[in-house]
């Protein structure tokens, strides 16, 4: 009788779907980090806003590999359509920054390296989480097609679809703020 020997299966080639789909999934995630790491490093909100903006549309790519392709719409709809407009709106429409005073300066200094702890921190706990959990694969429900989004937007997602509107009317508002500050 011959034995039975068990090699494990290599992994999927880059050249393959899986490999293909991992790709797009490490571009999405990319968009996100390089886009969150120019909102927090510019020292011009524009370019801030810009960075706001493709950390937005990446997380739209994290919501449709998440299986939720509604979410991924909404994010870019209303986070990266409408929200990172109204920011750049009250930008251009209020004054210039005065300069920075040197006890500002110096406060500065100090929170950047504890901001990096603590997100290296809870970058850790998360890696650690990550790697210790059993992930399941759940199967696409659902046709997704224009009728049952339609339907399925005015029961189920009614009551989130109205709280992103909400979020739509604080950026309208907080963008109208910024912009009676710069004139006065």
């Amino acid at each position: 009788m011959q034995a039975l020997v068990c090699q494990p299966a290599a992994g999927p080639a880059l050249f393959s779907a899986e490999g293909m789909v991992g790709v797009v999934f490490l571009i999405t995630v990319a968009l996100v980090m390089a886009g969150a790491a120019i909102a927090v490093s510019s020292r011009r909100l524009v370019r801030a806003v810009f960075g706001l903006a493709v950390c937005f549309t990446g997380l739209a790519g994290v919501y449709y590999f998440l299986l939720s392709p509604f979410l991924a719409m909404m994010q870019l709809l209303i986070y990266v359509g409408a929200v990172s407009i109204l920011i750049a709106f009250g930008i251009m429409m209020s004054t210039p920054e005065e300069q920075q005073t040197s006890a500002m300066k110096r406060r500065a200094t100090l929170a950047g390296p504890m901001a990096a702890s603590v997100a290296a921190l809870i970058f850790a706990a998360l890696t650690v989480l990550g790697l210790k959990t059993e992930w399941q694969v759940f199967p696409r429900q659902g046709s997704f097609d224009i009728k049952e989004m339609g339907l399925s937007l005015l029961t189920t997602y009614g009551f989130v679809f109205e709280l992103i509107s909400i979020v739509l009317l604080l950026a309208i508002i907080g963008a109208l703020v910024l912009a009676q500050r710069g004139r006065n």
